[in-house]
């Protein structure tokens, strides 16, 4: 059977890597998990509850495909809390995760064959869903100087349709301020791109609030998720801010690919956003493991790294260590235990000398992993000096 042009995508190799970490435990060895964007914590307590309360009440079935209106507001007032945004909760969509957010914004806004830029470093499905929806992804490298962030001067005669930008970033966890953001902004719109900002990592910060896009225009499509900060990623559920006159577009074409998001995740979702005691105390978690490893990984041998500001990741060049940094993680999970992704997932053209690290898991595994890391380069340079 032929398969479509458009199915060509890469794969996600996080998660080859996450396969192997498995399999490796399955043969009886502890892997410490530093390669998956995966927080150790669960849904919240209080999410979980009023989920089972609501299942105890009657069936849980279909919602309404831009979601469910009690979300929907609390999403808003966030806007408010947050950021002191003034948000109508009419704007607002319910999605499958960010995912579902994605297929939804680039089914939305753009014609096969239209160009949109990405930073590269950058999340891999930015790419890989785009060409699969027959667009063309226009990577933008990104340089240290600019904390590997694209800048208005990248977008320059690009000719393109639209403009991704992540911030906080994955996999740098670097994030971009006002005046940076709102050059991305005017530059995009200067063009007649469409500005769209992943903030999937909002509520992960570490010494100043991430910028929402929405401070500073009104014409631009948010995604978010509560994957992260609600540390509820199996859920599946995030959500959409767009301008008012884009809601009915997104809603015609959510109604058809996805009916809605998950009732359940819903509900859990809404319970979820007054948990604040607990997903701060998260928050405290990866305070701590993000100074463990800022100390720890230059201690180990990954001294160049950039600063990450949000999100949990560390992200490191190793060309004074290889050159092909797949097959360095893979010598890392064989010897070390220690399970890393390669930056070939989210920069094809120079990720062969990267590697991402997370902290999102407990602190003693951010400990052992650490310690392991050491070791591992410790023995690798005492072999490499004898030879």
């Amino acid at each position: 059977m032929r398969n479509s042009t458009r199915s060509g995508v890469d794969p996600f190799i996080v998660m080859d890597v996450m396969e192997a970490a498995c399999k490796a435990e399955e043969a009886g060895r502890h892997i410490i998990h530093m390669e998956v964007g995966q927080p150790g914590t669960g849904a919240p307590k209080g999410a979980t509850e009023a989920l089972a309360k609501a299942m105890e009440q009657g069936p849980l079935g279909y919602t309404v495909a831009l979601g469910l209106p009690a979300l929907r507001q609390r999403i808003a007032r966030l806007y408010g809390d947050w950021y002191d945004v003034d948000l109508n909760p009419d704007r607002v969509v319910i999605t499958p995760g960010s995912s579902g957010g994605f297929l939804l914004t680039f089914t939305a806004l753009f014609d096969s064959g239209d160009r949109v830029g990405i930073g590269a470093p950058g999340y891999p499905s930015y790419r890989q869903i785009l060409k699969a929806l027959g667009l063309v992804p226009v990577d933008l490298p990104t340089a240290p100087e600019n904390r590997l962030q694209p800048v208005a001067e990248d977008i320059q005669g690009m000719d393109l349709k639209g403009l991704m930008v992540a911030s906080p970033a994955n996999p740098t966890g670097t994030m971009l301020d006002h005046a940076s953001m709102g050059a991305l902004i005017d530059a995009a719109q200067g063009q007649g791109a469409s500005f769209i900002s992943d903030e999937i990592y909002h509520g992960l910060e570490y010494e100043a609030k991430a910028v929402t896009a929405l401070e500073l225009t009104d014409e631009c499509y948010v995604i978010n998720s509560f994957s992260k900060y609600f540390s509820m990623t199996g859920w599946r559920v995030g959500w959409m801010v767009v301008p008012e006159d884009q809601v009915r577009v997104v809603e015609r074409i959510a109604q058809n690919m996805f009916i809605c998001a998950p009732h359940a995740s819903q509900v859990a979702a809404l319970a979820a956003m007054d948990c604040e005691d607990e997903l701060q105390a998260n928050l405290d978690v990866y305070r701590r493991n993000r100074a463990l490893m800022l100390d720890g990984l230059p201690k180990a041998g990954f001294a160049n790294i950039a600063p990450p500001d949000g999100a949990f990741y560390v992200y490191a060049d190793v060309s004074d260590l290889t050159n092909d940094s797949r097959a360095f993680a893979a010598e890392i999970l064989e010897k070390a235990g220690v399970a890393v992704t390669p930056g070939l997932d989210f920069d094809p053209q120079r990720g062969h000398t990267t590697l991402r690290f997370s902290y999102a898991r407990a602190t003693a595994d951010i400990e052992e992993g650490l310690e392991r890391l050491r070791l591992f380069m410790a023995q690798r340079d005492a072999i490499s000096e004898k030879a």
